[in-house]
């Protein structure tokens, strides 16, 4: 599977920041790339440790901001705080509370088909 990456929005008060976001559906939260969330004026509100790919633990700091994806709406998301280093990417917490999934053969993102029991 290729790279899927999703241009959308990131809103906090007044301020509204165009993101390009990679599209991870094996991240659990949204990252905010430094440059984005300091023009922003997101603010920490917690810290929370991470275990990448590879084993290692890192700590980050968590906000909360608005995503808009254009077709889909927006909806009101945490998001950690990117370090330098770190890309925008569209983790699988968002992307259930926008109710979409990743679409491995499409490429792209649909409405998920949700069961209520």
């Amino acid at each position: 599977m290729g790279l899927v990456y999703i241009d959308g929005f990131v809103k906090y008060r007044d301020k509204r920041v165009k993101v390009r976001f990679l599209v991870d559906s094996g991240a659990t939260y949204t990252v905010l790339e430094k440059n984005v969330w300091v023009e922003l004026g997101l603010e920490p509100i917690d810290e929370m440790e991470f275990i990448l790919a590879d084993g290692t633990v890192i700590k980050r700091k968590i906000s909360e901001a608005i995503i808009e994806l254009p077709g889909f709406g927006e909806r009101h998301s945490p998001v950690i705080l990117g370090e330098e280093g770190d890309v925008n990417i569209l983790g699988i917490v968002t992307l259930e509370i926008f109710g979409l999934i990743l679409d491995p053969f499409k490429r792209e993102l649909r409405p998920i088909r949700a069961i209520l029991k």
